[in-house]
């Protein structure tokens, strides 16, 4: 399985459909045939029942794949798909929609095509028929009219293009783009959102956006998702970033890990926007093959925009603290240089882990070099955790073995820029497991932070066997990290500690973890519904 499509939330249930490859545990990409949307239900964004796929291949618009796309709740009771089909084997895409047969089954089992399909066709002047495709959930303008985006590459120019419909069923193209930028190719799994700075309160694209709202454009590229802030234009029907990057390098990410073709929607049972994503597996194609299935999606997150209107917020939702059983709690811990503490009590293989860290003096911060904006990971590479700094290292070793030769570090460092401090996180995945064949490197982005009046820098870690999900200072950067110990082989557990390698003693005013409960997931598997 891969990207996350048309996740909504309808009569009571959470419906999350993605994409789905049911002839094996590879890629779907490597077999444009095997394309379809699968579908799971929950009430509780924790616990999922897995159904049988919604859409698959069967018609001339969609006959070698079901690709990604979105779902929106017309006036909140009419639920649409509009997702990207492939026509042919050499990739050329199209747009189609898809309706429940039944709107009084709650969990919406089966979808029919329209037989308008496709509704938007790839006729379009320079464009890259093979790069056109994740069109967005709809959005309605001032007009009464609803809007999509799809993501595109038009003479060779990454292109949110926008269309405009008067009954989401027939679509018109207007000719100035949503937004596009010289310096990227093609955009997939797009995303366009309203927010408003310093409330966590989501909004719903298809009711009015209260003024001072902004919008965020996310578009996913080069194994990353990058987003920009800034104003929707609704006299011109254009996106204006607040900030213009052209080096896309320098555009702020979701997540600095392992986090693809991310999707948000708006939660109406708790007036929130949710986000989560794909991701992939980093062992071997062979090892995906033995264990029978590949590729996972992250906790669903709460998103929001920050009281200065520039950086999105993420926290995992609040539905999974129900799975924390048998709390452990340490305060007033002091780690001093090369100080080592062992976190103990709890299922390390799965676990929630929250901690604050206060460095106890300023001074010895490091300068900071504008360049290694440009590549965070370089910085994590080479200021690993065994490097001693200033202020910093400091944060946790997870899933170790006895000796170490094996663990995951995930660690703050901070620097001092000329106006404010900055803040490397990474989590360190090249001494994770002693199995050949793994993609192992060092995770890492940087934030601002103003540490002379917040003082504390928290971490919360999110353990569940191979998939590590840390959110560094509140949400503000988050990384998702898979691996692979032999421990988790073995299954007789693993160490985890909290440490600090800087000259700067820091402080741990807090320390919460708990083990965690295995939720009820199901998954298909030879046909049949099983629990995993």
């Amino acid at each position: 399985m891969n990207d996350p499509c048309g996740p909504m939330y309808y009569n009571g249930v959470y419906h999350e459909f993605y994409q789905y490859n049911p002839d094996g545990a590879f890629d779907p990409n490597d077999s444009l045939m095997n394309m379809v949307w699968g579908h799971s239900v929950s009430t509780d964004l924790i616990n999922w029942i897995g159904l049988e796929p919604a859409i698959k291949p069967d018609i001339p618009s969609d006959i070698c794949g079901c690709w990604t796309g979105s779902a929106t709740i017309l006036f909140g009771v009419q639920p649409v798909i509009i997702y990207t089909g492939l026509i042919d084997r050499k990739a050329n895409q199209v747009q189609n929609i898809a309706l429940p047969k039944n709107r009084s089954d709650p969990y919406l089992r089966e979808w029919a095509k329209v037989g308008s399909n496709p509704v938007i066709q790839h006729v379009i002047p320079g464009l890259n028929s093979s790069h056109f495709r994740d069109p967005t959930t709809g959005w309605i303008g001032p007009d009464g009219l609803w809007r999509i985006a799809v993501g595109a590459e038009v003479n060779g120019i990454g292109t949110a293009l926008l269309y405009k419909s008067e009954d989401f069923m027939s679509w018109t193209r207007i000719e100035r783009p949503l937004y596009s930028n010289n310096a990227l190719n093609m955009w997939e799994c797009l995303d366009f959102f309203a927010v408003v700075p310093g409330s966590n309160n989501g909004l719903d694209m298809s009711s009015e956006i209260p003024s001072g709202a902004k919008h965020v454009l996310k578009v996913s590229i080069n194994s990353c998702d990058m987003y920009i802030v800034g104003v929707y234009d609704l006299k011109r029907d254009e996106f204006v970033p607040d900030t213009v990057q052209d080096d896309n390098r320098l555009w702020t990410r979701i997540d600095y890990g392992t986090f693809y073709a991310s999707k948000s929607f708006f939660d109406s049972k708790h007036g929130r926007r949710v986000i989560w994503a794909w991701s992939n597996e980093t062992d071997s194609y062979s090892d995906d093959i033995a264990k029978g299935w590949a590729g996972i999606h992250s906790i669903p997150r709460t998103i929001w925009l920050d009281g200065d209107g520039k950086q999105l917020i993420q926290w995992p939702v609040e539905e999974i603290e129900s799975l924390r059983i048998n709390e452990i709690n340490h305060q007033g811990l002091e780690l001093k240089k090369g100080d080592l503490f062992e976190i103990k009590g709890i299922d390390t293989l799965q676990a929630d882990v929250e901690i604050d860290f206060e460095p106890t003096s300023i001074d010895d911060a490091e300068t900071f070099d504008p360049s290694w904006l440009f590549d965070p990971r370089k910085q994590c590479r080479e200021a690993d955790a065994s490097v001693h700094g200033g202020i910093g290292p400091f944060g946790l070793v997870i899933l170790a073995s006895d000796n170490m030769e094996e663990h995951t570090a995930v660690h703050f460092r901070v620097y001092k820029s000329e106006q404010k401090y900055i803040i490397l996180m990474c989590s360190d995945l090249r001494r994770s497991s002693l199995r050949p064949g793994l993609y192992t490197p060092a995770y890492g982005g940087f934030f601002e932070f103003d540490l002379e009046n917040e003082k504390r820098i928290s971490l919360r870690t999110l353990i569940d066997r191979s998939a590590v999900e840390s959110f560094g200072s509140g949400g503000r950067i988050c990384i998702t990290a898979r691996v692979y110990p032999v421990a988790l082989v073995d299954d007789d557990g693993a160490h985890m500690y909290a440490f600090n390698n800087g000259s700067t003693t820091v402080r741990v005013p807090q320390l919460r973890a708990w083990s965690m409960k295995r939720a009820q997931v199901n998954v298909m598997k030879g046909g049949s519904v099983i629990d995993a």
